[in-house]
């Protein structure tokens, strides 16, 4: 009898090599990638130096692809020089002003999407980061108009009553959920409604938040003292809410992932049922996480009040990000460096759309449909394996060997 031969395992490397693409990060990085591919795609067919060329494409093909060419690579490179670096700026300190601008407008976004994200740990879906956030604002408002006090003072107070506000209104979906089992998406979406007419109504009451003097629906400016100092001289535009939003990304990492109270979220969130049989009180963290949520989009208010908007704002101050949180926070999947990341990718986005805009009358919306994108491909990991012909995960395997299995008893039967 011949000695049976035995397959030598496969090398180290490549089991490393399988498990890097079969990670998160490397779908995450391809996602961007295909999203960023389809959006040149559409900057090629909405130009018109593109559409003219097509016309005698069959005459001389090359005038339609250096067309393209000029085209994707004038779009993605005024991205580049409004969101990381101005390579034609004067001067250095004008070239690197893009990045902070890029910063600020990620701010919010990293704050809001961390509310989000940890209500999503939680099994919540909380998408009323929109009321939360203009709750905040008016909260720290009342604190930044009527108190009197130096910096040091002023500004840790107006944080703290825009994080107040934002928590009270947070927490109140969370305790009609607990008591009533209300869902957590009607109840944000009325409250949603509710905070954004509460704040028109006091921007419009004399005497509440209205600008004195004047009967416009407008807020007076936010005073100095109550205001993010510039992290450095004019004209960079990054300020110390960025340095919060790094705080408060770092406290919610902490809670989540290394705190008793966050082990108990991410149990309730796995399974509430399972939770409850082994002692945790779901109803009182589902307070407790929705709370948090509010907060932090109460902190993403004060920043717009106290660093991005400081000379007066109205009712729209919001400017969406309590929805773009939410994509945010898919795109970070719901952990608490991951979605600083995605802020800064969306806060980079929004910072060079301007400029594309400008430099290359390219429409806004093309920007906003490659965050689309983005979080599409995000959430269908399978699709962008299969585009990519990347291994696919341990489960996925093992559920189609299931399937293979029923399929043979099915057909022996």
């Amino acid at each position: 009898m011949l000695p049976t031969a035995t397959v030598p395992p496969p090398p180290r490397q490549n089991q490393l090599i399988r498990e890097v693409l079969r990670g998160s990060v490397t779908t995450t990085i391809l996602a961007i990638v295909l999203a960023m591919l389809i959006g040149g795609i559409l900057v090629a067919l909405t130009d018109a130096r593109v559409q003219q060329a097509a016309g005698y494409f069959f005459a001389r093909p090359q005038d339609t692809l250096i067309a393209i060419w000029d085209a994707v690579a004038g779009a993605y490179s005024a991205l580049f020089r409004g969101a990381i670096y101005n390579y034609n700026a004067d001067s250095f300190v004008r070239g690197i002003k893009p990045i902070t601008d890029t910063l600020n407008f990620a701010t919010p976004l990293i704050a809001a999407g961390l509310g989000v994200g940890l209500a999503f740990r939680v099994g919540l879906f909380n998408i009323g980061a929109r009321g939360q956030m203009l709750m905040g604002i008016a909260a720290a408002a009342f604190v930044s108009f009527n108190v009197q006090a130096p910096l040091l003072i002023h500004l840790p107070l107006t944080i703290a009553a825009g994080m107040i506000g934002g928590a009270i209104w947070g927490g109140l979906v969370g305790f009609l959920k607990a008591r009533t089992g209300a869902h957590e998406v009607i109840l944000t979406i009325m409250l949603n409604f509710v905070a954004f007419y509460f704040v028109a109504w006091l921007l419009a009451t004399p005497g509440l938040l209205q600008r004195p003097g004047g009967t416009q629906p407008i807020s007076p400016a936010t005073p100095e003292t109550a205001q993010f100092p510039s992290l450095f001289p004019a004209p960079l535009t990054v300020n110390w809410g960025f340095i919060v939003a790094i705080g408060a990304t770092a406290f919610v990492w902490w809670l989540i992932e290394r705190s008793s109270l966050g082990f108990r979220m991410r149990a309730v969130g796995e399974n509430p049922f399972a939770a409850r049989a082994a002692g945790v009180n779901v109803e009182r963290i589902i307070f407790y996480a929705m709370a948090f949520a509010g907060a932090l989009a109460g902190l993403a208010g004060v920043n717009q009040i106290s660093g991005t908007i400081t000379s007066g704002f109205g009712s729209h101050i919001d400017a969406g990000i309590g929805f773009d949180a939410i994509t945010v926070a898919l795109l970070g999947r719901s952990r608490a460096w991951g979605v600083f990341a995605a802020g800064i990718l969306f806060g980079a986005l929004k910072a060079g759309s301007f400029t594309m805009q400008v430099a290359e009358d390219i429409p806004v919306d093309i920007v906003v449909v490659v965050q689309a994108l983005i979080v599409l491909f995000i959430a269908a990991p399978p699709l962008v394996r299969t585009i990519f012909f990347l291994p696919k995960e341990e489960h996925e395997l093992s559920a189609k060997k299931r399937a293979k299995r029923a399929a043979k008893a099915g057909a022996a039967s």
